[in-house]
Parts: C-alpha cells; structure tokens; sequence
C-alpha cells in the first residue's frame, strides 16, 4: 500500500489538487455524483416522510358508498319543501342506523331514519338534516317518535357521496410525493398496506483521530470523547437514511485508507471525520485521492473551509472536517442535500427568512460566514436574530442552543445593529416554502 506522502505527490504532480469552490459549485459535484437508491416496498405506516417511487391507485371508491357527514335525519328533500317556522312539517321516525349498519328498506313520502355520522344513506333518501334543528313532537326522536322540520333541505346536503375523495382504479399518490402522516390515514383508507419507495441509504460513519476515545469512557490527559461521529449519526437518522458508527481510526494513512475501504464495500455512502486539512495527520485527501477520484478538497464557506468529497469503488466518500461545528455544517450543506437526493427528494435547500441583526457583528474572513444564531420576533412581529457570542467551530453546546444560521455572504465586510441578514433554517423540511 502507498503512502500518504507518495499520494500527495501524486495529487500534486497529476495537477489534480481541486481548488477552493463556492458552496453551490460543491453541492453541484456532490449532487452529481449521487443517484437515486434501490426501490424497495414498506408497510404503510413505515411510509411516513419518505418518498414514493411509483404511483398508487386506489382499490375502491372512498368513501365505497353515500354516507351522513353528521348526526341527524336522512329524508326526501321533497318531502321539506313546503317547511317553514309558522307551518313546520312532521315526519315519522321508521328506522335507526348507526355507523357500521345499514337500512335497505322503503323510505315513503312522510317518512325518515334517524342517522349517525358515517352510516349509508338509505336508497331512497336524497338528503340529511343534522339532529340540532329538529324538534321531537312525540317520543324520543328514535324508531316510532315523530319529528318536525322547520326549513328546507338542499338536495344531497350533508352527504358525503361515493368516490368523493377517490375513484376506484385513480391515482391517488404520485411518484415523488412525500406520504404525510395524514398520506398514511389516504392510503390505507385506499387499501395501500404496502408502499413503493426508495431504500434508506447506509451510512458508514467514521471518526478519525488517535486521541479520541468512546463516550462511555472518561476521557485520560490527552485524550477527548468522540462526539462527532454521534452528532452525525443523528443528522443522519434525520435525514432519513441509516447510520452506521464504525470504530474510531488512529491517525495513519494505512488505517484510514483500509477503513474507507471496507466501508466503501458494503455501504452506500461514507462519511469520515478530523483529519480534513493539510496537517502531518490529516489523511482523508491521499486516502480517497489513492483509492478513487478526488473531486473536492476547499470550499468557500465559515466554518468547514477543508471538505473533502470523492468516489471510491462507486460510493461516494465525504471527509468532514474535525472541530464539530464545521462538521455539522458541512454535513446541512453538502451531505444532507445527497442523501436526499438518493431517496428521491426534489428540494434540497434549507428554508430561510430576513431577519435583522440584534447587535454588530464584525467580519474579517471573505468567505461565507453561517454564524449560530438564535431567530425570535419583536413586539412588531419582525423577525430578529442574534448570532452567539461565541463563533468558535469546536462547539457543540452552541448549536444546540440556536434555532438558525445566520448568514453573512462572502466579502469581508460585517453587518450593522438593525441590517436584514437572511437565516437558515435548520429543523424545518425543506419542501416548505416560507
């Protein structure tokens, strides 16, 4: 096996050392270099957020037949034309039906079945009036009573008719919607137990760095805990796919290179972590560099200038930078968008708002500034952020206590108490439009 050395000089000397690119030039390559996963068939209920990958039609008619959209009297609306307050018309009461039963006898003229939500209307009824304006003459307003009816009825009022919300044989979803937690009640309601999706992309998580130690141990001089490679399980999970800790990689070339490796072999996307710029121990670049094709070492942004992203064996491989707050927000911007994209998601951007800064906020570095921000609103109903004091990318409380990024755009210039900056919103689907 090389090592790292020869597989800089190898970069170097080929020319293929990428350079710095904007964020949107490194979504694009990352994008490109993604394709949709293997479709594969669910229940129903684990349907919920994903996308669909074909369409779906309905077995029935739903509602299957006409039904009462509430409590109240099924009758011939004829019957009520001539109904007033002075000169109200009376009824007989010859049936009940419940939800879940059916009256398939005569309905005559003078006649009507007391009826619930959700019960048939009976064949020769055309209409239902709800049970609070009808008065009881005699009785107790069920079989054998009398009632009166002080107005007309329209024809078919509070009737929900066969196939109102689907035909029998229609489409009801389409490939690439994303099935809502109400889409599950749709489709089983449509007889759709089984749902067409894409399978959850694996991913590989390794964090690299001899002096990290598991969270379960308490960590000896030297040494920290590995958080990085949880925090990333989690944004993971988030974004619908499946992850997978591997164990931690000491800081040698030969170790991350046959880590990346094994993991390229049996998942379908790796993510590796530390180790991402151009120290003596960063080894990410010549490991997918000697093991693939490197396709992107710099990217303009704050924090997480050093991404890495390449292809090895045909599985895409994204280095991370090691300081968590870098990684975190490469992880938003470049990887969630691909593990997306694989499971046949359409929007890829983050939602944003305006908001106006609360206090200065001084910029010295061109590139592009995603500060951790809290986002609330004034007695005026504005929008108002206020970036944390502390910037620094080897943070992780910092994050868990903001709710957006604020965004300074690239240029070193900072922003003014009251200036509008655009906000990422992090926890919100990027399917809505705000």
């Amino acid at each position: 096996m090389p090592d790292a050395s020869d597989a800089l000089e190898r970069m170097e000397g080929e020319g293929s050392m990428p350079e710095m690119i904007s964020l949107e030039d490194a979504r694009a390559i990352v994008l490109d270099h993604v394709g949709l996963m293997p479709c594969e068939t669910v229940p129903v209920l684990e349907s919920v957020g994903r996308v669909v990958s074909s369409d779906i039609a309905s077995d029935i008619d739903v509602a299957p037949f006409p039904h009462s959209a509430m409590d109240g009297f099924a009758v011939r609306c004829a019957d009520l034309e001539q109904a007033t307050a002075s000169d109200p018309v009376i009824l007989d009461v010859i049936a009940e039906e419940a939800a879940g039963e059916l009256y398939d006898g005569p309905l005559a003229s003078g006649q009507c079945v007391r009826i619930m939500t959700g019960a048939p209307l009976p064949a020769q009824a055309d209409s239902v009036v709800k049970y609070e304006i009808v008065e009881t003459v005699s009785g107790d307003g069920k079989t054998g009573s009398r009632v009166s009816f002080r107005a007309s009825t329209s024809c078919r009022s509070n009737v929900r008719e066969a196939g109102e919300e689907a035909k029998a044989g229609e489409t009801i979803v389409r490939a690439g919607e994303v099935v809502g937690s109400a889409g599950v009640g749709f489709l089983a309601s449509c007889g759709a137990v089984e749902v067409p999706t894409y399978a959850r992309p694996r991913v590989a998580i390794i964090a690299t760095g001899s002096e990290l130690v598991p969270p379960t141990e308490r960590p000896a001089p030297g040494k920290i805990r590995n958080s990085n490679s949880y925090a990333l399980a989690a944004c993971v999970q988030q974004a619908g796919s499946v992850p997978d800790i591997r164990p931690i990689v000491c800081d040698t070339f030969e170790a991350l290179c046959s880590a990346v490796r094994d993991a390229a072999a049996d998942h379908d996307f790796v993510i590796t972590t530390g180790g991402a710029a151009n120290g003596d121990f960063d080894f990410i670049k010549p490991v997918v560099q000697d093991l693939g094709d490197l396709l992107i070492t710099t990217v303009n942004m704050r924090p997480g200038k050093a991404q890495t992203f390449g292809v090895v064996s045909g599985v895409p491989v994204f280095g991370l930078p090691g300081n968590p707050a870098a990684a975190y927000v490469g992880f938003h911007m470049l990887i969630r968008p691909a593990l997306r994209k694989m499971q046949g998601y359409s929007a890829f951007e983050h939602a944003k708002v305006v908001a106006r800064l609360s206090r200065d906020v001084k910029k010295r570095d061109p590139r592009r500034f995603y500060m951790r921000a809290t986002l609330t609103k004034n007695e005026q109903g504005e929008y108002v952020v206020l970036p944390a004091e502390n910037q620094s990318s080897g943070l992780f409380g910092v994050i868990q206590h903001s709710n957006c990024m604020a965004i300074l755009p690239e240029g070193a210039h900072g922003r003014t108490a009251g200036s509008p900056i655009e906000c990422l919103l992090l926890d919100i689907p990027e399917e809505l439009i705000l």
